[in-house]
């Protein structure tokens, strides 16, 4: 009597199903939809946080800031903050003034005044530089241009401002004269509203 034979492979309609197969199945939807939902509730989570970054009204009022310069003498100089950044106001002595006034263009580093009262271009002259109208105030931004340190004051080759960081010298219009600084410092919008104070932005 001969040997019964059975078939060594199984049919195709009867093969487990491919697991990895191009087919979704029921849980890789309910993985994508838990995930999305995730993605949005942690979205819903954080923007609370995000919004509350943003600028109030009492923030948005100290765009512009009133000085009261009444009480400053000539060589005196004092620093306010406007937008979290120091602004140095320096009423000038009329050395200082003379001083800035004799400088040539061609000695400066930087030749814009980089003045926002005035054209973009606007030359570094000490007239471009100092408060409208008032020559013998200079009003700005007090952060070195190199690195964003902030610069001592009557200090330096030129008596004007130095910054011990990287060795940044700027004159008495606060125009950088030698050192890693590339641009003069940033004279912000200004205006005397009247003859003691000075409204800053």
């Amino acid at each position: 009597m001969s040997a019964n034979t059975y078939p060594t492979t199984v049919p195709d309609s009867a093969a487990a199903p491919d697991p990895h197969g191009s087919e979704p199945s029921r849980r890789d939807f309910f993985v994508i939809a838990t995930g999305a939902a995730a993605v949005v509730a942690v979205a819903g989570l954080a923007w609370p946080f995000i919004d509350q970054m943003n600028p109030d009204a009492s923030a948005l009022a100290l765009a512009s800031i009133d000085v009261d310069i009444s009480a400053m003498e000539p060589g005196q100089s004092i620093t306010v903050m406007w937008r979290g950044k120091p602004v140095f106001i320096r009423y000038r002595t009329p050395e200082e003034v003379d001083a800035a006034k004799n400088t040539p263009l061609s000695d400066l580093k930087d030749p814009i005044a980089r003045n926002d009262n005035l054209e973009s271009n606007a030359p570094a002259t000490d007239e471009n530089r100092a408060a409208p109208g008032r020559e013998e105030f200079l009003v700005m931004v007090g952060i070195c241009t190199h690195l964003g340190c902030v610069p001592m004051g009557e200090a330096g080759d030129y008596n004007g401002w130095f910054c011990p960081c990287h060795g940044s010298v700027y004159d008495t219009a606060g125009r950088i004269r030698h050192g890693p600084a590339p641009e003069n410092m940033l004279i912000p919008t200004t205006a005397f509203s009247d003859d003691n104070t000075i409204t800053i932005g």
